[in-house]
């Protein structure tokens, strides 16, 4: 998993998950890679921060491409995102994180 440090940087506009390490969170980073166009990855030790302008998406179809097992929205996304950036919205078929505020109560991260 390709990374840089997290100084270089400016994060403020930049959303995304912050995902423990391991065989999943790579197969939601390269999915998360595929549907949004200069991502980047700052690895930090035990976890990635993941970090997209302004809008991240992923969907439960890319993700599942990559491990070639079922994944299920929210609750296996949740085992391994220990928290985020940005409002969090969810549904069973795709996970987005953005800047935008909506009317309903998003899940708030840091």
């Amino acid at each position: 998993m390709a990374s840089e440090r997290e100084g270089d940087i400016d994060s403020r506009d930049w959303v995304g998950p912050v995902l423990q390490k391991g065989s999943v969170s790579e197969a939601v980073v390269g999915a998360i890679r595929e549907l949004n166009l200069g991502t980047r990855v700052v690895d930090r030790g035990a976890y990635v921060r993941v970090l997209s302008y302004r809008r991240c998406r992923v969907t439960r179809e890319a993700i599942e491409r990559r491990t070639g097992e079922p994944f299920r929205l929210p609750s296996d996304l949740e085992l391994i995102m220990s928290s985020f950036k940005g409002n969090f919205d969810v549904s069973d078929d795709e996970a987005v994180w953005d800047l935008a505020t909506t009317l309903r109560s998003p899940r708030r991260g840091t």
